[in-house]
């Protein structure tokens, strides 16, 4: 239900934006997030954002630098990644959470839905 575009490879300074669709009425109920994971290490938030798009939150690795927004319209989620990092490379994961409220959530535990993951390589 959930598909993710947008990885590859980019020189660090550079630019990525990564997208994430889903189904109209599954997309509409639910807050949507993105994680990713490093080689050798656990799952890390990234950045949420609720089901209206009033509400973002970014890791504090991330501020500043990655954006998320979504289209509802379009059920498409967007992850703008400007200033890349080498520490930024990893396979990033979409995420949904069903929800009645216009919150976002920042654990992975309470994620109801997966996409299959993206590599995002940013070489130094």
């Amino acid at each position: 239900q959930l598909q993710a575009f947008g990885g590859g490879l980019v020189q660090a300074g550079g630019s990525l934006r990564l997208s994430c669709a889903a189904s109209g009425r599954f997309f509409s109920s639910s807050a949507m997030g993105w994680f990713r994971q490093a080689p050798g290490k656990e799952r890390e938030f990234v950045a949420a954002i609720s089901r209206s798009g009033g509400s973002t939150g970014h890791a504090d690795s991330v501020k500043g630098r990655f954006t998320l927004s979504r289209d509802n319209a379009k059920n498409t989620v967007y992850l703008q990644m400007n200033s890349l990092k080498p520490e930024d490379t990893a396979v990033y994961y979409c995420a949904a959470a069903a929800t009645t409220r216009d919150v976002y959530y920042t654990s992975s535990a309470v994620m109801d839905y997966w996409g299959k993951g993206t590599q995002v390589t940013v070489s130094s």
